[in-house]
């Protein structure tokens, strides 16, 4: 059972590809044991950002735990992840256009069981290690970008950090920007904030009970849900490196929005792998 459609790995993967940096060949003689092709590594990785667990749990004869993340670690040094996120993203507002206008943040809270450098104590869980994604998505829900933290740890302080994400698109933000908040940020500090970087904000009243379909920010729910369903890593980390996470979550969030681009470009746009059902 493949862990991501083909139609959607596919073109991921030739982006993936092309960033991938050259390795040079350093045995003198060239009798060493042949190098794991980097293929079936990307398909381990999404693997077990799909699937969850260990990296023992999806090691086997093709390719070990170890060769995972040596690989995965001479990726993120070469900012590949990052930079197929942002390509991806890139290629979604040339193709289909994002909806810039309309931000959404939120935050959500999932279990960190080997801790970590990012790990805290979730108020949701017994005290229980875990960790919160305090992310923003635009009016569609397409995932604009994220900042982990610990589950201890309110968001709004973060709301700044996370509005920064912006700045990977420069110029092409439009003039006016609103911002869609729970009550959770209700204050006046985060107020001030939307103030100084100049934004309109909607924000729900602490106290106030509205249905969340009566707002704009039903789409970050929707994309939390994304993520929580259709990859099981985001529901228990095991990682502890804020470094690793941030890069998986970057592999994960072009996922995510290649799925979107292929969708939503169905109807207009034509090309050789086109899926022959809408998917």
């Amino acid at each position: 059972m493949p862990a991501v459609e083909a139609w959607a790995i596919e073109p991921l993967w030739v982006q993936f590809e092309a960033l991938l940096p050259p390795h040079p060949e350093t045995h003198p003689w060239g009798c060493h044991n042949p190098r794991i092709p980097d293929r079936i590594v990307f398909d381990k990785l999404v693997a077990k950002l799909v699937f969850g667990g260990s990296y023992e749990k999806h090691a086997d004869q093709s390719c070990s735990a170890t060769t995972m993340r040596t690989r995965r670690n001479e990726w993120i040094a070469a900012g590949v992840f990052a930079g197929l996120e942002q390509i991806v993203l890139e290629t979604y507002d040339r193709v289909v256009g994002l909806d810039l206008a309309d931000i959404t943040v939120d935050g959500q809270i999932t279990k960190a069981p080997c801790g970590g450098e990012v790990a805290g104590k979730s108020p949701i869980d017994r005290g229980k290690l875990g960790i919160k994604w305090s992310r923003m998505t635009d009016g569609r829900g397409i995932p604009l970008g994220c900042v982990v933290t610990g589950a201890n740890r309110h968001d709004s302080p973060f709301l700044r950090p996370t509005l920064e994400k912006l700045g990977r698109f420069e110029l092409a933000l439009p003039e006016q920007i609103t911002v869609h908040l729970d009550a959770g940020y209700d204050s006046t500090v985060t107020r001030k904030l939307l103030t100084e970087l100049g934004c309109e904000w909607r924000i729900q009243p602490k106290g106030v009970g509205i249905p969340i379909n009566h707002t704009r920010r039903w789409v970050v729910e929707r994309t939390n849900s994304w993520y929580s369903r259709g990859f099981n890593f985001t529901l228990s980390c095991t990682e502890r490196r804020a470094v690793v996470i941030n890069s998986l979550l970057a592999l994960m969030t072009a996922i995510i929005v290649i799925r979107r681009l292929i969708r939503e470009a169905w109807t207009s746009q034509r090309w050789a792998a086109r899926p022959a059902r809408r998917p």
